[in-house]
């Protein structure tokens, strides 16, 4: 018997959507993945909504910005891919380090780092494409 990835899309315009739509997104998506433990839930859903955040609050540069979300749910992994038509991102993932103690901001890279095996950007196009892995436990 063969196993099959599971896929699930999310399409946001920002505004008026915003990280609302991923928490509901992702209960929609965990209903359907009953197998997904609560770990790599928690994991996922912190990892997403840092990096949606980081879309809405820094791709637009005041303007609207869309978004599409892929969840792609493996046997022994789930794959995420984010592209937006946000401006450019000056940012090596690799590079993420947490701030001293009392910065308000400055964390989210460093926490999606944290909870993934493996976090990529890359701007193609007119496009930021962010992917991420996290290995199933």
């Amino acid at each position: 018997m063969t196993l099959a990835m599971r896929g699930h899309v999310l399409d946001l315009a920002c505004p008026p959507d915003d990280v609302t739509a991923v928490h509901t997104f992702l209960a929609d998506v965990w209903a359907s993945e009953p197998d997904v433990s609560a770990e790599d839930r928690m994991a996922l859903e912190l990892a997403l909504v840092e990096l949606a955040s980081n879309v809405v609050e820094h791709g637009a540069a005041g303007r609207s910005v869309t978004c599409s979300l892929r969840l792609d749910v493996e046997p022994s992994e789930v794959r995420v891919h984010l592209t937006d038509d946000g401006v450019p991102v000056p940012v090596d993932p690799a590079k993420a380090h947490l701030p001293e103690g009392l910065a308000e901001s400055g964390r989210g890279l460093a926490l999606v780092q944290m909870v993934v095996e493996d976090l990529r950007y890359e701007r193609v196009g007119d496009e930021n494409r962010w992917t991420a892995r996290r290995d199933r436990h």
